[in-house]
């Protein structure tokens, strides 16, 4: 199946089938949407530029978004995963003072590095904690492990301070995660549905976020360029806007969830230029695929001019707040326009 060959999602023609309610809520929503920085769109800077996570916050709070979501591991020596408890205490009061609200990431479902992340998000004051899996195997056995994994979660914070949410991470499909969701029953559990993980999977973007949509919470925004791998498809993280993603078109669907309510808490942008992510899943799999082991997700520095590129890396994520801010307001303007 080639890419290019796909039809372009018509999101104006889906806005023109809502009735009148549902248009009026989506241009309310689309106009309060709840944008949280990422610290990914930081990630060279944060690696080899020295950028703290505290500044990642005031970087939030001069765009006037509602919150952050950041790694345990970002920001190198300066991370949360190498603060004090006093430290992280500290953090976390900082936010508060910034008037935002802190999401918590962390690259594994394994037992020990997601009890610590939870403790990392606890002493913060996070409301959030993502992981996702990364073990080698078959998938079967991945999704065992990973079902065992989150059953810990109740007890790892029995307070029930935290959401949790489970990201689909470029290796295992749609039906997959909602399957282990169900299997581990815990209500404060939920998906992240991110914008472009799902080419690696060989899903679709607006079928996956179909599956998905009855369980996400939280997503990732970004945009990519596909392209064929091995008879599969790999993403090369790319400008919001100037990629293959129908942007507009999950935008719409995801602002459509929930009834009384938003379903989705949090948009965060995490724009990723020259992020590269080869392709898991094909087509012409067997039915119980092997998954190699691979490292968490980083960003290749090049070996161009490093100030130029950290500093490209900052000019694009502050373009993305404006291209996302951009693409939100057409959404709203085109539900407004419909209502006659």
């Amino acid at each position: 199946m080639s890419w290019a060959a796909l039809a372009v999602p018509d999101w104006r023609a889906r806005i023109a089938t809502l009735a009148a309610p549902l248009r009026i809520g989506l241009a309310q929503r689309a106009r309060s949407a709840p944008l949280f920085a990422h610290a990914y769109a930081f990630h060279l800077n944060m690696r080899f530029g020295g950028m703290s996570p505290l500044r990642v916050a005031e970087f939030a709070r001069a765009q006037n978004l509602s919150g952050l979501k950041i790694h345990v591991e970002d920001g190198e020596q300066a991370s949360l995963s190498r603060m004090s408890e006093e430290a992280l205490h500290a953090y976390g009061a900082a936010m508060k003072g910034l008037g935002l609200e802190l999401h918590v990431e962390t690259s594994t479902t394994g037992v020990t590095g997601l009890a610590d992340a939870v403790r990392i998000a606890l002493a913060t004051g996070a409301t959030s904690l993502r992981c996702y899996p990364r073990y080698e195997g078959r998938v079967s056995e991945i999704i065992d492990r990973t079902i065992a994994d989150l059953r810990q979660l109740a007890a790892f914070d029995p307070d029930g301070r935290l959401r949790f949410t489970l990201e689909q991470h470029e290796d295992l499909k749609s039906e997959e995660l909602v399957r282990i969701l169900k299997a581990v029953t815990n209500p404060r559990l939920s998906l992240l549905f991110d914008f472009g993980n799902m080419v690696n999977a060989y899903e679709l973007p607006l079928p996956a976020l179909a599956v998905q949509a009855p369980f996400v919470s939280e997503v990732h925004v970004k945009d990519c360029l596909v392209q064929p791998d091995r008879g599969g498809w790999a993403h090369v993280a790319c400008q919001s806007g100037k990629g293959h993603l129908p942007m507009h078109a999950m935008f719409v669907e995801l602002l459509l969830l929930g009834e009384e309510r938003p379903q989705v808490l949090a948009f965060g942008l995490e724009e990723e230029e020259g992020y590269f992510a080869p392709a898991l899943r094909f087509p012409s799999e067997e039915a119980d695929p092997f998954i190699a082991a691979r490292s968490a997700s980083f960003t290749q520095i090049g070996s161009g001019d490093l100030t130029v590129r950290l500093q490209q890396e900052a000019v694009a994520a502050c373009r993305q707040v404006e291209t996302v801010r951009a693409l939100l307001d057409a959404i709203a303007t085109e539900a407004e326009r419909t209502q006659g």
